[in-house]
């Protein structure tokens, strides 16, 4: 869980108007962040994080721990996302399949080059930001929103199950999915940016196809490919974890992409995208003051509309 929500928590529960502004300002952050990772659009965030927390201010004094802020928040978040969400051209409108999403010869070669030479060190923190939010948004919607729950909001298994109402299974078979269409996307632009500035070629000009039409990976890695997340995560069995780890050890390939694919989740982990700093002070002066009134406490006005 995002230590932010934590800290909101606690500060609600001082009940005090400087402890309750900050936790305002933390819960501000959470909602937008989770809007622009979901929507991509700002003003669809700013809008949804409007909503939400003005029409949340009455029900916060009502939820005891952080646990239960977080299920709740992200529940009518979510809620919210769904209805207002654009549809993205950039997405598949099919459900891709495991194959889809497996390296091809030419891709693993480069991933075992790419090991020894680290091809991103001359490009930008910032733009890694940048093309990892779009490849974020490239993800189908029903993949994508298990991947920001869980890896960029760091909800556990059982409260995204309970947030989307799906099976623990679900989720984690759709998280691993999105992990591994987040990590092909992510690679693909960050060798397409590479090329282009190592060799002036336009954007667009050179692209891999996704999957070769010759050849696939061998059967031992295919099998341990479908469960690396669980591997990742430290969900699989011991004794099927240790061969798993024999398998990885003996095959250059499979720690390369192995390597690979932490490094995308690594990167999920670290997006944040912070509101914009004209809008969120007044609005979080508008919340705190309506939460205190709330409460009965003196010296606070009735706030009659959000602009």
């Amino acid at each position: 869980m995002r230590p932010e929500l934590i800290q909101a928590a606690d500060l609600l529960r001082l009940n005090t108007p400087e402890a309750v502004e900050e936790a305002m300002g933390l819960l501000q952050h959470t909602v937008y962040s989770f809007s622009m990772k979901v929507c991509g659009h700002p003003e669809d965030a700013e809008d949804t994080m409007q909503e939400v927390l003005y029409r949340s201010v009455g029900h916060l004094a009502t939820i005891h721990g952080p646990q239960a802020l977080a299920v709740w928040l992200y529940t009518v978040t979510r809620n919210r996302c769904w209805r207002m969400r654009r549809k993205g051209a950039s997405a598949p409108k099919h459900m891709l399949s495991l194959d889809d999403l497996m390296p091809d010869e030419a891709e693993m070669g480069r991933l075992l080059q790419d090991a020894a030479e680290s091809p991103e060190s001359h490009l930008l923190h910032a733009e890694q930001h940048h093309l990892l939010h779009q490849a974020v948004l490239r993800i189908p919607a029903q993949l994508r929103i298990v991947l920001v729950l869980h890896d960029m909001e760091e909800l556990k298994t059982e409260q995204v199950a309970q947030i989307l109402g799906l099976q623990q299974g679900t989720v984690r078979v759709r998280l691993h999915r999105a992990r591994l269409f987040v990590r092909k996307e992510m690679s693909k632009m960050l060798d397409d940016t590479s090329q282009n500035l190592d060799k002036g070629v336009p954007a667009g000009k050179k692209s891999r196809s996704i999957r070769a039409k010759d050849g696939q990976r061998p059967t031992e890695c295919r099998k341990l490919f479908s469960n690396l997340s669980e591997y990742l995560d430290n969900r699989v069995e011991p004794a099927t974890c240790e061969e798993m780890r024999e398998h990885i050890e003996a095959c250059p390939a499979c720690v390369a992409f192995l390597r690979d694919l932490r490094a995308a989740i690594d990167r999920c982990r670290s997006l944040e995208i912070p509101c914009d700093a004209a809008v969120a002070p007044r609005l979080r002066s508008i919340l705190t003051q309506e939460y205190l009134r709330l409460l009965g406490m003196p010296g606070t006005g009735k706030i009659s509309a959000l602009m």
